[in-house]
């Protein structure tokens, strides 16, 4: 099986600012970053596929995104951006898919992580948006906050033909704390069917220095909750590359999963994104879903 990248980004800083790049802390990545400048680093960890995934809530990024991944074989799949209170969710998911490299799109997302109302994924104008991604056989990513979790399980419960796929693991603070919350919180969100979550954006949830175990603590919590089979890694690329580069978020990644075995391992780092965002029924991802005939974006197992 191909191994998939579930989870990196691409931007453009002389195209479009950045405005979350602010800060001395985010100056080492306050540049410009395209797929041929990860081409070699995910070739050398042996890394056949990728999922392409929004930065802004800028409608312009999405088309763009999947221009490049209809003429990139590497992407297999672009998250992109959408409005998802708007009236016209419908008709602008239907406008996406049937524009260039549209075939992509595999999912939407937004940084409800900034939303100052927790409840925001309750809203009953996101239930209807979500909804229509639904519809339009699409996965729904969540960037969000340890305390904005349990709105995503209301979410998952009252859309239950949506597949939501928890990003960075809900951003846990791996900081030697308390992480009974975010551990509850994880569980409840893990119990519903039509739920996933990414293996990636640990490093940067970590203070310098932070050793393996405070990780793997993370990690265990996430397998035990969701099963391999609804866990799929992610780099975060280049994010990650304020704490660590590719090879070694890669390592990390295979270090915390060493003891699954080989085909809990595939699915982890193939399987699960094939599966869950349908990359075997996408153009240009071909044999990335190999071995896998489960496919759609609503409830799987």
């Amino acid at each position: 099986m191909t191994v998939i990248d579930a989870h990196h980004h691409v931007w453009d800083l002389a195209v479009r600012d950045q405005p979350w790049l602010d800060g001395d802390a985010m100056a080492p990545i306050r540049r410009r970053f395209t797929v041929d400048d990860l081409r070699p680093d995910a070739r050398a960890a042996g890394v056949g596929a990728t999922v392409l995934v929004q930065t802004v809530t800028v409608a312009e990024e999405t088309p763009e995104m999947l221009a490049l991944a209809g003429g990139d074989p590497l992407v297999a799949g672009v998250v992109g951006w959408t409005d998802l209170t708007s009236q016209a969710i419908a008709d602008e998911l239907a406008r996406l898919t049937a524009g260039p490299g549209g075939e992509h799109l595999v999912g939407i997302r937004h940084q409800v992580q900034s939303e100052p109302d927790p409840d925001w994924l309750r809203r009953p104008d996101v239930i209807r948006g979500l909804r229509a991604v639904a519809a339009a056989g699409l996965c729904y990513d969540l960037v969000v906050l340890p305390h904005q979790i349990p709105a995503a399980s209301y979410a998952a419960a009252v859309v239950p033909g949506l597949t939501l796929v928890l990003d960075h693991a809900g951003k846990p603070r791996i900081d030697g704390g308390d992480l009974g919350a975010w551990q509850a919180a994880v569980r409840e969100f893990a119990g519903l069917p039509n739920t996933a979550c990414k293996l990636s954006g640990l490093v940067t949830e970590a203070p310098a220095g932070a050793a393996p175990s405070a990780f793997a603590v993370v990690a265990d919590a996430v397998l035990d909750a969701f099963g391999a089979g609804r866990v799929m890694f992610g780099s975060d690329w280049p994010v990650c590359l304020l704490v660590s580069d590719y090879a070694g978020v890669f390592g990390l990644a295979r270090s915390l999963t060493a003891g699954l075995s080989a085909a809990e391992q595939a699915a982890v780092f193939g399987g699960t994104a094939a599966r869950a965002y349908r990359l075997a029924e996408r153009a240009g991802a071909a044999g990335a879903g190999e071995g896998h005939s489960e496919a759609g974006a609503g409830p799987w197992h």
